[in-house]
């Protein structure tokens, strides 16, 4: 899960920095480069993982060994992160000559950390679920023994005790994210 989440950011930070910058507001608009890359990305999240799964399982497996991944979910989640910052500081960093490289570099992503923290958190969530949908359909893990000995066999306390440690996984990720994305929050201190 976390080797899929990493995998996701290195891809899909860039992309969303991307789609930030070449927004009609950003710091270098070009309409048609935002709108296909937009238009990707929108396409890649609309579809179902289970069926996204299914149907580029053999190009994931010759690309990466394994067929699923996440990256589609990470661009939204990083625009979002990146266009919280105030346009005030933005253009102060313009105002004293920054170049598009350092204020990416140097306001939008630091001043973005704590915001792109909380969406890693939604991110390693999503792909634990993932994870287990992937179990289902025969990749391993919780998803895999909740389904063959869980529901095949009938044992239902197997199901049950795969799906609380699910939850307990989940609420000590969203509990740690959160920690970290406090402690590097400088506005909150």
């Amino acid at each position: 899960v976390f080797v899929s989440a990493l995998f996701a950011y290195v891809i899909g930070l860039p992309l969303g920095v991307a789609l930030i910058v070449t927004d009609k507001n950003g710091l270098h608009p070009m309409r048609s480069v935002s709108a296909v890359l937009g238009w990707i990305v929108n396409i890649g999240r609309s579809i179902p993982f289970v069926i996204l799964m299914l149907v580029i399982t053999p190009l994931t497996r010759l690309i990466v060994g394994r067929a699923y991944g996440t990256t589609a979910t990470i661009v939204p989640l990083v625009e979002q992160s990146l266009g919280e910052i105030d346009r005030g500081v933005v253009e102060a960093a313009r105002t004293m000559g920054a170049t598009t490289f350092e204020i990416v570099w140097k306001v939008l992503l630091p001043e973005s950390v704590p915001s792109l923290i909380r969406g890693a958190a939604v991110t390693v969530i999503t792909l634990v679920g993932y994870s287990a949908m992937a179990g289902a359909l025969g990749g391993g893990g919780l998803g895999d023994i909740a389904v063959r000995y869980g529901m095949h066999r009938y044992e239902y306390d197997v199901m049950l005790l795969t799906l609380v440690l699910i939850i307990v996984i989940v609420q000590v990720i969203q509990v740690v994210f959160d920690l970290v994305a406090k402690r590097v929050d400088k506005r909150a201190k």
